[in-house]
């Protein structure tokens, strides 16, 4: 009879490179999403990607930057971009796909890490940065496109528009913790179409 390996002597079940990285870095979203920033613990981690411990501190520093890179891994994911033809119901799909995707209970959990813990803590700090700044860049051909057709003023800003179009989803997501909807994303959008047309937001 073969004698039982020990759990430190196990070996590891996804391998290494890209794999592991994957593997690891999902289950670090995943513990984000059951535990919080807070509870989040290495060996938690390891034991959920089926790696050793000693793996993930040969390949990050510590949880913060491991919670960190798995954020921007998670973010940097290509979102969709719709071409309806129209201003009004291109932005309608982009903000209900917003609302779709942070009404989940990861999307909440990893909201509220990137929002409430970036406060304190550099990395997130830069991953929040990254994360906006990537989002405003994709969607701006929206709003680009609109002015080409002439939906909008020639002056209107798409990073300004599209802010003022998602400040009260997060606001109500984050803060008040009010339900959001599809009704929630139609008069945000209203909203901010008005105050676009109305020359109302800074221009470029």
């Amino acid at each position: 009879m073969k004698p039982v390996a020990s759990a430190s002597r196990r070996p590891t079940a996804v391998g290494r490179g890209k794999k592991m990285r994957t593997a690891v870095l999902e289950a670090t979203i995943a513990e984000l999403t059951e535990t919080g920033y807070a509870a989040l613990t290495v060996d938690g981690v390891a034991k959920r990607a089926a790696v050793h411990k000693t793996t993930i501190y040969r390949n990050w520093k510590d949880s913060t930057n491991l919670v960190a890179d798995a954020l921007a891994s998670h973010f940097a994911q290509d979102i969709p971009i719709p071409d309806t033809g129209a201003v009004d119901s291109d932005l309608r799909e982009l903000a209900r796909t917003l609302i779709s995707t942070m009404t989940t209970r990861a999307g909440q959990a990893l909201l509220v890490t990137v929002l409430s813990d970036a406060v304190r803590i550099p990395q997130l700090a830069e991953v929040k940065s990254a994360l906006f700044g990537d989002r405003f860049r994709r969607a701006a051909i929206v709003v680009t496109r609109a002015i080409e057709r002439g939906e909008l003023p020639a002056d209107t800003d798409p990073t300004e528009l599209l802010k003022t179009l998602a400040a009260p989803l997060y606001f109500r997501l984050v803060f008040t913790g009010e339900p959001v909807d599809e009704s929630t994303a139609d008069h945000a959008v209203r909203v901010a179409l008005a105050a676009a047309r109305a020359h109302a937001l800074p221009p470029v």
